[in-house]
């Protein structure tokens, strides 16, 4: 029997956008963040009505002047996310080794992001019940916060099975633009793994004109992203003097133990990562640490997972010796619907804010808290600031008035750098894992020598998108 090798497609790595990226971490953008925090918190005290320096209404209106780079550079995040994961995840399903490693691998990752940001959503819980960060505040601290403008949140505690495969059927996109454009992201990742696994399916002289086209897609997000990452520092500066002007520092510095509890919950979150990642790989926790910093002190300056996401691969297959084909799965999938940080981050502050009110939250509720900020974060956009909108689904489904959003929102910027950090760790941490569980044909070290190879091939030919074996 004569076996015939049909050529494969393999599309350029998201990893090769990564320069400019690696460019930022070592001109410390983190640190430029750090310091446009505190004088954004500064210029905040002086500009609110705390520090008598000039009237309510002239602060309020300077206010909205200095936070508009941070709004500019939200849209500008917010902008790319959607085509960014489209792309990413249609080509990095084009980039499997073989339908056997596509399905397995889909299957695992899909039920490990599940599992683990219901563990999450938990962790946050208990943290709170145990550290009670709401016990010593009262709804009087409410009063005088502007509620900020929230989505209507949807869902409710009761579920009608009837109506469950209704609400299956609605996870197929029927109109794919308009889910792109209202941000319906796991809709969007659903039809993305459609269309990549029809590409997979396809000839490869048909799929590559497609693929090549998302990878000039891809190009165009990070050149965005690009531009973006200049105005971080002055946005994170100019959102919190806003913040802060409206708010007063006092009211912030009260929010202490709850920003406490929530971090306390992530350092937790971070230290089962790092047991697993030994547990399974026998890999260390430091040096997990070591090869991963750049990557997560970037998160932390950009709170968006998917702008990351070029640097992320990178550090998956030169740091941590994840071989291509899962790599380039994992990370633009987990960017999507492994929002781990996000789950505890919702089970910390639904209870808090419960505590606030008086609400004394039951099994039954708290258990209802961790199926919605599971079924939230899955699909959520990965772009800065999304859990405060998750936040609001989560409290009106057990009872506790969204408008008390109003009373973390002050404290929500450090806490959104801090969970985003934690989900980019996780998606590195599943990459290593499904590199150990699911594996390849050929070892890691070849799967990668291949993908070098492959590069200085593109770059005598000046194509994107190569077929061959």
């Amino acid at each position: 029997m004569v076996q015939i090798n049909t050529p494969k497609i393999h599309p350029r790595s998201l990893r090769y956008l990564s320069g400019h990226l690696r460019s930022l971490v070592r001109n410390r953008l983190w640190l430029q963040v750090l310091i446009g925090m505190f004088l954004g918190l500064l210029i905040g005290f002086l500009l609110g009505p705390s520090a008598g320096w000039m009237e309510p209404e002239l602060g309020r209106s300077i206010g909205n002047w200095l936070a508009l780079p941070g709004h500019l550079f939200l849209l500008l995040i917010q902008m790319i996310v959607v085509p960014l994961v489209f792309a990413s995840v249609i080509r990095g399903l084009a980039g499997s080794e073989d339908p056997a490693q596509l399905k397995s691998l889909g299957l695992l990752t899909t039920l490990y992001f599940l599992v683990t940001t219901a563990i999450a959503a938990a962790i946050g819980l208990v943290a709170a019940w145990w550290i009670q960060p709401g016990a010593r505040l009262s709804e009087t601290l409410i009063e005088g916060v502007p509620a900020p403008e929230t989505p209507a949140a949807t869902g409710g505690a009761n579920l009608d099975l009837g109506q469950l495969p209704q609400q299956v059927l609605g996870l197929l996109p029927s109109n794919p633009l308009n889910a792109m454009a209202e941000g319906e992201m796991l809709q969007v990742v659903i039809f993305a793994v459609i269309v990549g696994v029809a590409l997979v399916s396809m000839a490869p002289k048909q799929a590559k004109p497609m693929l090549d086209l998302l990878g000039s897609l891809q190009e165009v997000c990070m050149t965005v992203v690009r531009w973006a990452m200049h105005l971080a520092p002055f946005a994170v500066f100019g959102l919190l003097a806003q913040l802060t002007s409206k708010t007063g520092l006092g009211a912030l510095l009260g929010m202490l133990i709850y920003v406490a509890t929530v971090l306390l919950g992530l350092l937790v979150l971070l230290a089962l990562y790092l047991a697993l990642l030994y547990a399974v790989r026998r890999m260390r926790p430091m040096q997990f640490l070591r090869s991963t910093r750049e990557v997560l002190l970037l998160a932390f300056s950009t709170s968006s997972s998917a702008a990351v996401m070029p640097l992320s691969i990178r550090t998956a297959e030169e740091q941590l010796q994840v071989r291509p084909s899962i790599s380039q799965f994992v990370i633009p999938l987990g960017a999507t619907i492994n929002m781990n940080g996000t789950a505890l981050y919702q089970g910390v502050a639904a209870l808090f804010l419960a505590q606030v009110y008086g609400i004394d939250l039951g099994m039954g509720s708290m258990a209802l808290v961790v199926a919605m900020a599971v079924a939230a974060s899955v699909g959520s956009p990965a772009t800065p600031g999304v859990g405060i909108v998750i936040l609001a689904t989560v409290l009106t489904s057990v009872g506790v008035p969204a408008s008390g959003v109003a009373l973390i929102i002050g404290v929500d910027r450090i806490l959104d750098m801090s969970r985003t950090t934690i989900n980019v760790a996780g998606d590195l941490v599943a990459s290593v894992l499904m590199e150990r569980w699911v594996g390849g044909r050929q070892p890691v070290e070849l799967a990668l020598a291949d993908q070098a190879r492959r590069e200085l091939i593109r770059e005598h030919r000046g194509e994107d998108t190569l077929i061959g074996n």
